[in-house]
């Protein structure tokens, strides 16, 4: 549930703090006054694109957050569990816009993208637009809506997972077929270039050392010169370092007691001598082992020229070559065991196939069912909506032989009659618009019945339609927002009486500036300004009729 909204240097809008309860709130106020901006501000905490635009002339960036309560959202508060931002039951929204059109988003105080702003805002609230019904022409979004409303999310997800594994599978499939389509001649040079690799190559590390050992062979003599003159200088018997430590040693030794840092410095003495001994003896060592032949050096320099022949023909790093082999060696093998290869993966692309169709099935028949219960819930308030006798009839036709896809194998249809006795059509040609909008309305508020988690907004859904019509719409919002909360921005006093709350909102010029004020109605203020949406004019005669219509609305 959305609890607080913060708004700064938006569009219009200087400074706002606005609170919101549980239940039904309205949104009015004069035309053009800003009452979806607001709607926009959160619209875009939930993620939507932002741009410079959005910005209150003369200041530097627009700042928005957003508080919500998650005790009755679980699968929101899930989310922030997996994506490590959870904080108790409460979610923090927030994001600013600078000048050069950039945004930055934070979730309960950690710096997130804009996707996960979304993913989250997603399961938080439910924005319905003015021109929303246009959308519902759409297949894609008559299924987003009939899924929304069922209770299969397992079916949905095991679809998408066994398609997923289809197409890999198929991926795969291609690969084999166009690396084992060698002609006789491609495969003859393959067997050549893999035993030239076989006959050459050898491993990353084995190159490596290789090379260490030329640059050590071409750098022998002035190596072997360095050595030398390291040992003697170390353990020489007239000046080696050893000899000199050793008569500085033998010189303090009689002294040791006179001062403790006598004896420190003795023991520092006697440990370099030992180092510098053993120093000497393994550079003797090393000396020792070094092979500086000539041949060892040719034999050395012809390996490392082949190999960097064979690295620039495959065009690799003279240490891949041991994987380029690998990669020829198991092309070969396919090239040879093709027809076993080929046998093996049609086999399992036809295995995957009937585990996808098996998973298409089963979610074709929650829909079917899911599609009856919500054809009848939205005929039922399609009666009430001023089209008595109005049916709507949501029709699944599976395809077992349609081309996979993530959504299963069915498609959807959406047949109106908004008249009795008129065959159902479908939706896309109902002639009247505003019939679509109702009918829009109808579809969303019996699809979100089953997700009163979600926070659900209506901007001005309600637009183009009045008298019995718009006393059906407040109570239907009514309906919908009990246990839950439901925000619209709206025009129709008959909406508004319906109301738990009511919002109004102002515009005022200020100084070289015009702003966006809001304020929370009290019973008294609530009249006057349903009044005003009756009939502009605040009179004796329109506040009595807006007291009588706030009551009467409190009766259903």
């Amino acid at each position: 549930m959305l609890n607080h909204l913060h708004i700064k240097d938006f569009a219009i809008i200087p400074l706002l703090e606005l609170e919101f309860q549980a239940g039904f709130t309205t949104i009015t106020g004069e035309t053009g006054a800003g009452k979806s901006i607001l709607v926009d501000a959160l619209g875009l905490l939930l993620g939507k694109r932002s741009d410079s635009g959005w910005i209150c002339q003369g200041a530097p960036k627009a700042e928005l957050t957003a508080e919500f309560s998650l005790e009755d959202n679980p699968v929101a508060y899930e989310w922030l569990l997996q994506a490590g931002l959870d904080s108790d039951d409460q979610c923090l929204l927030r994001r600013t816009i600078a000048e050069n059109g950039r945004s930055r988003a934070w979730i309960n105080g950690s710096p997130v993208t804009v996707q996960q702003l979304g993913e989250l805002g997603n399961l938080l609230v439910e924005i319905h637009g003015q021109n929303e019904h246009v959308r519902l022409t759409s297949p894609a979004q008559q299924f987003q809506l009939l899924d929304a409303s069922g209770d299969y999310p397992a079916a949905l997800a095991a679809v998408k997972t066994s398609f997923e594994n289809w197409k890999e599978l198929q991926l795969e499939f291609k690969n084999l077929k166009q690396q084992s389509a060698l002609s006789p001649a491609e495969l003859d040079y393959l067997v050549f270039q893999l035993k030239e690799l076989e006959t050459h190559s050898i491993s990353g590390p084995d190159v490596i050392g290789l090379e260490q050992e030329h640059r050590k062979l071409a750098q022998g003599g002035e190596l072997v010169e360095a050595l030398n003159f390291s040992a003697n200088a170390l353990d020489a018997e007239d000046q080696g370092v050893h000899m000199l430590l050793q008569s500085i040693i033998g010189r303090l030794q009689p002294y040791l007691e006179l001062d403790p840092a006598i004896n420190e410095v003795f023991g520092m003495l006697g440990e370099a001598a030992i180092n510098c001994q053993e120093a000497a003896t393994s550079i003797r060592q090393v000396n020792e082992r070094i092979d500086l032949s000539p041949e060892r050096l040719e034999q050395v320099s012809g390996q490392l020229g082949v190999l960097a022949d064979l690295a620039r023909k495959h065009q690799v790093a003279m240490e891949e070559l041991e994987q380029v082999r690998d990669l020829f060696s198991e092309r070969l093998v396919n090239s040879e065991n093709f027809e076993s290869l080929r046998e093996a993966m049609e086999k399992r692309c036809s295995e995957a196939m009937n585990t996808y169709r098996q998973d298409a099935l089963k979610l074709s028949k929650y829909r079917k069912k899911q599609a009856g219960i919500l054809s009848g819930a939205v005929s039922e308030l399609m009666s009430g909506l001023g089209m008595p006798g109005g049916i709507i009839e949501i029709r699944i036709k599976h395809d077992k032989e349609t081309v996979p896809s993530h959504n299963g194998d069915d498609a959807i249809e959406l047949l109106v009659s908004a008249n009795p006795g008129i065959t159902p059509a479908p939706l896309a040609k109902i002639a009247s618009g505003g019939e679509l909008s109702r009918i829009s309305l109808a579809i969303k508020v019996a699809s979100s019945v089953t997700r009163s988690s979600r926070t659900q907004v209506f901007d001005e859904v309600d637009a183009g339609i009045g008298g019995d019509t718009a006393n059906a719409v407040g109570v239907l919002m009514q309906k919908l927002a009990q246990g839950s909360q439901t925000l619209c921005v709206t025009h129709l006093a008959q909406v508004a009486v319906c109301a738990d709350h009511q919002v109004q909102v102002r515009k005022e010029a200020l100084e070289n500036q015009t702003a966006v004020d809001t304020s929370i109605l009290d019973e008294d203020e609530r009249i006057d300004e349903i009044a005003r949406m009756l009939g502009g004019r605040v009179s004796d005669q329109s506040r009595r009729h807006a007291a009588e219509m706030l009551s009467a609305a409190r009766v259903h």
